[in-house]
């Protein structure tokens, strides 16, 4: 440690100039790869139950597809621990290139999967190298920008976090439409290359720390256990309940190998996962923002392009181009707010975001099956985008800013964690609630069904019935919003302790003073 105490601090112009922006090309092209590939492998999946049906023309079960995202994700967790370590080990740049090349090379061997099995093992290796693209461009792009440009950069690397799950949809159905799912997969590969050339070009060499012993232990705890935790919280929605031995077994274990590791962590001088850094007031703060908003928001979320397509009966292309507004929305706000967080506290800046948030979730409790796009769901979609842009980015600023250059990779891996965990929590909630009330619903499944499918109008009784149970699925749609909006509230209270005053940056330890989140 002692060598971090006598790095000088660089002196940083306050503008965004030309060398921070061809860093954060890197980091920004790096991401969309990343969380597109994830949006655009979820419009694939009835796709791959037709494509991969066995030799009596039996579509492959949902459940089996289900998994190509699962494991995905799943691999992200697993890696994402090791990322701080790596960092520090490897270098930034090196594990960065490095990260790209196996997630372009999963991407290559995806297109050629013969089978749904071997398509999910290659998930699997894709997910390795997504699973390190976020934590590691944070870390460069902290490094990179400096305490007092953080919050602009930070609203560049959240365009692509934004807009991925909007455009990932429509990019994936043209794809589809036009060739075959293969090119899903095939597209990131001309991206990584240039991605890895532009990598080696413009990052500038870091100098790794090599004395930092692997925590194996921690590894053997950490990695598993939260694979195991979030695998038992995605089996939630499908089976309806969180008491379920499919739930519970792997939940249970996951839960019981990270309390271990939480307990053990202080043990070792450099753990997996750093925990000591939750002695920074702000920084934890963030991240229990962070993780409020997420598990919120990202649940929520969900159920807006399935409204259009259960309720409405548009396809999934359409009903991807009608989310577009909120990405539209967050355009026009995630620079404006960027700035500011340079400017001025993130606690003045994000309850603005959360209260336009919590509104037009609340205003999603009143559709219905004939509510107007442009006199109502669009406008309040907007909204929610403005909202967006001024929430999620100066929360990661906040919780980065009074980071040291040691800690960055670091707080970067935890706040991903933190991520994705509350992104998995809020969705298998929000899937349960929404399923409970779909199912307490007598014609509202049946009518879905019959949109889909004409020839079964009859059978439930005729257009009225059909009309019926699609008012009936809209409340269902209604009252879990409801229950969105009400979690997205209660991020004010968190959000209430962010800072509203300028503050020092704060140290972590008592060591001697060390300049903050700076390239070495």
């Amino acid at each position: 440690m002692s060598a971090h105490t006598t790095t000088p601090q660089p002196d940083y112009p306050d503008a965004i100039d030309g060398a921070v922006l061809k860093i954060a090309g890197v980091v920004v092209l790096g991401a969309i790869m990343s969380i597109l590939d994830i949006t655009v492998v979820n419009i694939a999946l009835p796709t791959f139950q037709t494509a991969f049906a066995d030799a009596s023309g039996q579509p492959v079960p949902y459940s089996t597809v289900a998994w190509t995202v699962t494991a995905y994700t799943l691999s992200l967790a697993t890696v994402i621990p090791l990322t701080g370590w790596a960092a520090d080990r490897f270098g930034t740049k090196r594990l960065y290139m490095l990260a790209v090349v196996l997630f372009t090379a999963g991407s290559a061997l995806c297109a050629t999967a013969g089978s749904i099995e071997v398509l999910i093992l290659f998930r699997v290796i894709q997910g390795l190298g997504g699973g390190m693209l976020m934590p590691l461009g944070m870390t460069i792009m902290t490094r990179a920008a400096g305490p007092a440009r953080m919050g602009r950069l930070m609203a560049i690397l959240g365009v692509p976090m934004l807009l991925g799950p909007i455009f990932g949809p429509i990019l994936g159905g043209w794809l589809i439409e036009v060739a075959t799912w293969h090119w899903i997969f095939l597209i990131n590969v001309p991206i990584g290359v240039v991605a890895v050339l532009y990598a080696w070009w413009a990052l500038p060499s870091d100098a790794p720390e090599p004395s930092e012993s692997f925590d194996f232990v921690g590894m053997l705890l950490m990695s598993p256990g939260l694979a195991l935790f979030l695998y038992g919280i995605s089996s939630i929605p499908g089976e309806g309940t969180f008491v379920s031995k499919k739930v519970l077994i792997p939940f249970g274990i996951g839960l019981a190998m990270v309390v271990a590791f939480v307990i053990y962590s202080f043990r070792p001088k450099h753990p997996l996962l750093d925990l000591r850094l939750f002695r920074n007031r702000r920084l934890t703060v963030a991240l229990v923002t962070m993780f409020l908003f997420g598990a919120a928001f990202f649940g929520g979320l969900l159920l807006v392009p399935t409204y259009f397509q259960e309720v409405r009966g548009e396809n999934t292309l359409h009903a991807a181009f009608l989310m577009v507004p909120q990405g539209v929305g967050a355009m026009l706000t995630m620079p404006v707010a960027g700035a500011l967080a340079d400017r001025i506290p993130v606690g003045r800046i994000v309850p603005f975001g959360l209260l336009l948030i919590t509104g037009g979730m609340f205003a999603l409790t009143q559709v219905g099956p004939d509510t107007p796009y442009w006199g109502f769901t669009i406008p309040v979609l907007f909204v929610m985008g403005l909202g967006m842009g001024g929430t999620m980015m100066p929360i990661m600023t906040s919780a980065l800013k009074t980071l040291t250059a040691h800690q960055v990779a670091r707080g970067s891996t935890l706040l991903n964690i933190t991520q994705q965990i509350a992104s998995s929590i809020g969705v298998a909630v929000i899937s349960v609630v929404f399923t409970n009330n779909l199912a307490s619903k007598p014609l509202a499944g049946p009518a879905i069904a019959a949109q889909k499918d004409p020839a079964l109008v009859d059978k439930i009784g005729g257009p009225a019935a059909v009309q019926q149970g699609l008012a009936q699925a809209a409340d269902a749609f209604g009252e879990t919003f409801l229950v969105a909006a009400i979690l997205v509230a209660t991020t004010l209270i968190a959000a209430w302790f962010l800072p509203r005053r300028h503050e020092e940056s704060h140290l972590l330890d008592d060591e001697a003073q060390v300049a903050p989140a700076v390239l070495h």
